[in-house]
């Protein structure tokens, strides 16, 4: 009679993370990344860098200001979201950072109530109470600070939780908040929801946008783009403008407005001043 021997396992198999060598850099990197935005947040260090929104038609005008989180490590060096955006978006710290980033926008309303900015949020935070809290707790204290206020939600974001977001923004554009749709063109979401969640900006994604005025087929999808968020009520933003070329071509196809370097870098000290209040605006589109 024959026995099999039990086969001995491996820490490696049973540890998926461990399978092998470059599985075990990136698990030890993500938990690195995780520590480092942790240490980041808990000492406050972080900003948020504001780049301008200009109009298409005239772009000395600033429609708003978009505001980016910025966190810093110890040599008060700024840490790329990209390095740690995809780590910590499903966990808590993903929302303790859309928390700091409202917070720190929200600040910048009340102290230069003439302006007009969005600020980035995750639909997860929608239902993640320290956030709701902060939101509410400004609207309570500066009843006229929501018509001041964007919040941009990103394509995927938004169509991992539509029943929870759908009454928030309901709620929210009674204090006059408008919703802006992140990577429009690139980001997948259905019609359905596009329809019923019913944004006011979408935000055509800016890697759609680079070289437009030379690419075919881009021009096509960014076309059908801005066609699709004007049937829809959908102001027309783009991202990542570069060159004069590119903002000529968007111009001429119906965009409202740009934003990128061309017309200006994200700053952690940037002009409110150059916000011209009562001139052309996009507070029509909270009503």
């Amino acid at each position: 009679m024959s026995f099999m021997k039990e086969a001995k396992t491996s820490k490696f198999d049973r540890d998926p993370a461990l399978a092998s060598p470059l599985a075990a850099a990136m698990a030890a990197q993500d938990r690195e990344t995780l520590k480092t935005v942790a240490d980041a947040l808990k000492d406050r260090r972080m900003r948020l860098a504001y780049q301008p929104v200009v109009y298409a038609a005239d772009p000395a005008v600033i429609g708003f200001f978009e505001g980016f989180i910025r966190l810093l490590n110890l040599r008060d060096q700024v840490i790329p979201a990209r390095d740690f955006m995809g780590a910590v978006e499903r966990t808590q710290l993903g929302r303790e950072i859309d928390c700091a980033a409202l917070q720190m926008g929200l600040m910048s309303l009340q102290r230069n109530p003439q302006i007009r900015i969005s600020v980035n949020m995750s639909a997860r935070s929608v239902g993640y109470q320290r956030w709701a809290t902060i939101l509410r707790k400004a609207l309570r204290d500066s009843p006229k600070l929501g018509y001041n206020l964007i919040l941009e939600i990103n394509a995927v974001s938004a169509m991992q939780v539509p029943d929870v977001l759908r009454p928030f923004m309901e709620e929210m554009r009674n204090h006059g908040i408008v919703f802006a749709l992140d990577d429009f063109g690139a980001g997948l979401i259905s019609l359905e929801t596009l329809q019923d969640l019913r944004f006011e900006i979408a935000k055509i994604e800016g890697s759609l946008v680079r070289d437009i005025d030379r690419m075919t087929g881009p021009q096509t999808v960014v076309r059908g783009a801005i066609a699709l968020a004007q049937e829809m009520g959908m102001y027309v933003v783009a991202e990542a403008v570069e060159t004069e070329a590119e903002a000529t071509w968007l111009r001429e196809a119906g965009v409202g407005c740009m934003q990128g370097y061309l017309f200006g870098a994200p700053s952690v000290t940037p002009d409110f001043r150059a916000f011209r209040h009562g001139r052309p605006n996009l507070g029509a589109l909270a009503g």
